[in-house]
């Protein structure tokens, strides 16, 4: 018998999985349990129609974050920190400092952990890489300057 999954089940499949199961399991464990719904012309017609909104939104959202890639694209960060007597950072320069920097520049609400770069801990150039979603990513630079006033 075919079924739709309504919910995660471990071993057999995931929510909205079209599966092929006996029909005593059917009846007398996922139908009770509320866990699955026979895969009738409705039922399908219903599913078929969810997973194209999902869709959609997916490629919706994809859309969204390739605008925000050519926005920022090839673009450079500026971050001024102070440094030592040898050049050097005290401390260095973390995700989140420019997560904040470019979030300030351009007015965007990124996450720490999608920004990917080297360890900073001296002046120069360096380069970052912004993972938006698993399909977008989009490469900026960073340029660490002293401070003036030192």
């Amino acid at each position: 018998m075919k079924v739709i999954l309504t919910s995660d089940i471990k071993n057999i499949g995931k929510k909205d999985d079209l599966i092929d199961v006996s029909d005593g399991y059917a009846r007398n464990f996922l139908f009770p349990r509320k866990l699955a719904v026979e895969a009738n012309d409705s039922n399908l017609s219903a599913l078929n129609y969810k997973k194209e909104q999902e869709r959609q939104a997916h490629v919706q959202k994809i859309e969204e974050f390739q605008q925000i890639a050519r926005n920022i694209k090839g673009k450079e960060i500026i971050i001024k920190t102070k440094i030592g007597n040898n050049g050097k950072l005290f401390g260095a320069i973390t995700s989140k400092d420019v997560c904040n920097q470019i979030n300030a520049m351009f007015n965007l609400n990124l996450d720490k952990k999608k920004i990917s770069f080297e360890q900073v801990k001296s002046l120069g150039n360096y380069p970052i890489s912004i993972k938006l979603c698993p399909e977008v990513s989009a490469n900026m630079m960073l340029k660490v300057v002293s401070e003036e006033g030192n």
